[in-house]
């Protein structure tokens, strides 16, 4: 990308001030942001001296912001070259998503002996606002519905440990449930997969449910690599 081109890019990011928040998360929330609109393109050089002098800060925190970036696997430090926004490679997103799947199934299989009335019906609720949030053509308000569903059904596992390693998980997986978001063509199916989990759940069907997460999670895989082929 010419220094031109990427400096329009750079100027599209605006710092969002949270009085509550040190400043490097709030670089590091921006950022993110910007990775997940396509602001800051895959393999696109995160130079700290520029992205300083843009959004107004001081290149500590912006140091700081790229190596939270690194830990959920949103850029990378290449030798001699310096940080960069990590690329979507089939390997990743596969390597990504088999552990979803084998957390998720162990979840779904725990909340179906731990479930109680309270939980069921926390579910219930973030599958009627996943529902909702479809038909506001909001990719990231939708991202976050289908991320409050299923920690719903995480905490219903009654398993802090299991909870706490998905949660470690949580910006890699992010990335590409919204990019499988970003294909409204899918939602119905979606929201149908959803239903049937919520079901499953209800009638603590663990072999049912385990099942229907599995494909669940495969069916985004199917999505996101095709996204991923299409590109190289």
């Amino acid at each position: 990308m010419s220094a031109v081109k990427q400096k329009k890019v750079v100027e599209k990011m605006k710092l969002d001030m949270d009085a509550y928040l040190p400043l490097r998360d709030v670089v590091f929330q921006t950022l993110r942001e910007a990775i997940f609109k396509g602001e800051l393109r895959p393999g696109e050089r995160l130079m700290e001296l520029q992205l300083a002098k843009r959004l107004g800060v001081s290149r500590t925190p912006i140091r700081e912001a790229i190596r939270m970036l690194e830990l959920e696997g949103l850029a990378v430090t290449v030798p001699r070259k310096g940080a960069e926004v990590a690329r979507m490679t089939e390997k990743e997103m596969e390597d990504v998503l088999q552990i979803r799947r084998a957390l998720d199934e162990l979840a779904v299989g725990l909340a179906c002996d731990n479930m109680t009335e309270e939980a069921m019906g926390k579910i219930y609720i973030a599958l009627k606002n996943f529902e909702k949030k479809t038909k506001g053509g909001d990719v990231k308000a939708t991202a976050q519905a289908d991320v409050d569903f299923h920690d719903a059904i995480y905490q219903a596992s009654n398993n802090p440990k299991l909870v706490n390693m998905l949660n470690n998980l949580r910006g890699q997986m992010y990335r590409y449930r919204v990019e499988y978001l970003k294909d409204q063509g899918i939602y119905p199916r979606l929201m149908e997969e959803h239903k049937r989990i919520y079901e499953g759940l209800k009638h603590r069907d663990k072999e049912t449910v385990v099942e229907i997460v599995s494909c669940h999670v495969m069916n985004q895989e199917i999505v996101i690599k095709n996204m991923i082929q299409g590109r190289e």
